[in-house]
């Protein structure tokens, strides 16, 4: 594994939960003015995903790209409003790269165009694997990096599990096993069974559940009115939690008897012995969204498996890993957000070490 700076947060921000928080306000309200990168002249345009599921994406490329990196983010949002995501698009296109982000299904404007909604990954990898193919007859270059955060760092693992599987068959994509370079992922949704269940336990936890179902069933309206008929807008009134929400509007159409299994079918973890790809984990051990019984089963497998870079820190919180003035300094980074920073580190070195 290559050699990465510690990261050192401020004091008062050695705590999961105010991590999380924090981020989220402050982030969203003062990101634009922590880097000094303009955001790229996206070309917006619709790819076809998979089973011909149409996904909305921003595409940019550089003079002289490196390589191509296909993000998006976790588990509610949409590309004009999802800050964190906008910010690493600025980052990755200065440091040379190819960016296409997108809307993954149920969400944004790709729930606009199809009344699909989310499979955790299930489809969202094949998504993955068309819009690398998409994006290489677009002129972005080889190799693909898949990128996300919270569950589109789920997807983003199924998207490397899904590009093994379709460059196998006899399916004619554009694009080979050896053009996809790997993955990176910041705080990863690892075993949706056991973290659901903890994060309603925890009073700070319910309250972060509760603002998650109230986006999720924003959502379901929104593909109820531009679908009509495709969603029971009574299934939607009662989707009043994540498990209720899947029970009610997702697990029937994937053919799932209950929600247990199809979290059980879709979580990353079992995926994690099985990439063959370069891959970056990082995660906190302090997320306060996910179970931490996880936490020996990830090192476990990603000491099992050599193509797993694991970055596990003491403290960053959920999608959180803002850097105090010190750590920043002697991490040597340009701006406070350090798991970003060594996101694009690690491409780069992976980039530069299997060309």
């Amino acid at each position: 594994m290559m050699c990465f700076p510690p990261y050192n947060p401020a004091f008062l921000l050695k705590n999961g939960v105010a991590m999380t928080v924090y981020t989220a306000l402050w982030g969203s309200r003062y990101w634009q003015n922590t880097i000094q990168h303009p955001e790229p002249k996206y070309h917006k345009t619709v790819v076809n995903g998979g089973h011909g599921v149409p996904i909305f994406c921003w595409v940019a490329i550089p003079e002289k790209a490196r390589g191509t990196i296909i993000a998006t983010y976790g588990i509610t949002g949409e590309l004009g409003r999802e800050w964190f995501l906008r910010l690493f698009g600025r980052k990755a296109y200065a440091a040379g790269y190819a960016v296409m982000l997108f809307d993954w299904r149920g969400h944004g404007k790709t729930a606009e165009l199809s009344p699909t909604l989310t499979s955790d990954g299930l489809y969202e990898g094949e998504d993955f694997v068309c819009l690398a193919a998409a994006a290489a007859s677009m002129g972005c270059p080889k190799q693909f990096w898949f990128v996300g955060f919270s569950l589109g760092g789920q997807l983003a693992l199924w998207g490397q599990k899904a590009a093994m599987d379709l460059t196998s068959s006899d399916r004619d994509l554009g694009i080979k096993f050896s053009d996809i370079g790997g993955s990176a992922v910041i705080c990863p949704n690892l075993d949706s069974v056991r973290s659901l269940s903890y994060l309603v336990k925890d009073p700070f936890g319910r309250y972060f559940e509760a603002a998650i179902t109230k986006n999720l069933k924003k959502l379901a309206w929104r593909i109820h009115d531009a679908h009509p008929g495709s969603l029971d807008p009574e299934a939607i009134q009662r989707a009043n939690s994540i498990w209720n929400f899947d029970k009610e509007l997702v697990i029937e159409r994937l053919g799932f008897p209950s929600v247990e299994a199809y979290y059980q079918a879709s979580s990353a973890l079992p995926l994690l012995p099985h990439l063959s790809k370069p891959t970056l984990i990082v995660y906190a051990a302090d997320d306060p969204f996910f179970h931490p019984a996880i936490i020996p089963e990830l090192e476990s497998a990603s000491k099992s498996n050599p193509m797993i870079d694991l970055l596990l820190t003491r403290y960053g919180g959920h999608i959180g890993y803002l850097n105090s003035k010190a750590g920043q300094r002697q991490a040597q980074d340009p701006d406070p957000w350090w798991a970003w920073n060594r996101v694009l580190q690690w491409i780069e070195h992976q980039r530069l070490s299997h060309p």
